[in-house]
């Protein structure tokens, strides 16, 4: 009776051992006591910023306006359209229409559209800059904001659709791009704003 019970108890630990010395081979093959995010994010996760290869910050959107392609904003913006007319006395939709909104105040459109009071609350101008906050994480621009687009995380899209709608209306002078090795704007590394979901509303500097 010993010997079976010493047998079975020796087996049992043998078995308690193998188990502990798989979960710790397991969590150094998966990384799971590791706490650095992965290399690609499966999926965006708001608050969390994106940077480019390598964790460097995004380029400054100055330099990207200066090769922007409005056709491939025009693309973009198509997916925006449920929401935003963008022709000149276009009516407004879910989303206010778009036509001139570069250098327009910013949430005192026309057209009667009724903006949040947490865009009415940022103050200023569509400008360059402050469309590819918004077009980044309109949220994190205006927290509270009606707008639930989750927003373009890659700056050659907010590029794109900016310049595309600066040819709506607009045409204002784009802002020179900084000299070579200049230091990135502040505020250009990744955080700002947008008005879509990255595949879903591409709907610009709607602004609502």
């Amino acid at each position: 009776m010993d010997d079976r019970f010493n047998t079975i108890a020796g087996w049992t630990l043998f078995a308690g051992v193998v188990g502990l010395g798989l979960t710790s081979v397991s969590a150094h093959y998966f990384r799971a006591d590791k706490h650095d995010r992965p290399a690609t994010m499966g999926y965006a996760i708001e608050g969390v910023e994106e940077t480019t290869e390598g964790g460097a910050a995004e380029p400054p959107i100055e330099a990207l306006l200066a090769t922007a392609d409005p056709a491939k904003g025009q693309a973009t913006f198509a997916k925006c359209q449920s929401c935003h007319t963008i022709n000149a006395g276009g009516a407004n939709g879910i989303g206010p229409n778009l036509h001139g909104v570069v250098g327009e105040e910013i949430g005192k459109g026309v057209g009667g559209f009724a903006f949040s009071d947490a865009l009415k609350g940022v103050g200023g101008k569509w400008d360059f800059d402050k469309l590819n906050q918004w077009l980044k994480s309109p949220k994190a621009m205006a927290p509270g904001t009606k707008m639930t687009f989750a927003g373009l995380p890659k700056p050659e899209d907010r590029a794109n659709v900016i310049v595309y709608l600066n040819s709506q209306g607009s045409n204002l002078p784009l802002p020179a791009a900084p000299a070579a090795g200049a230091a990135p704007a502040k505020g250009a590394a990744p955080a700002a704003d947008a008005s879509a979901a990255p595949a879903a509303d591409a709907s610009a500097a709607a602004a609502q």
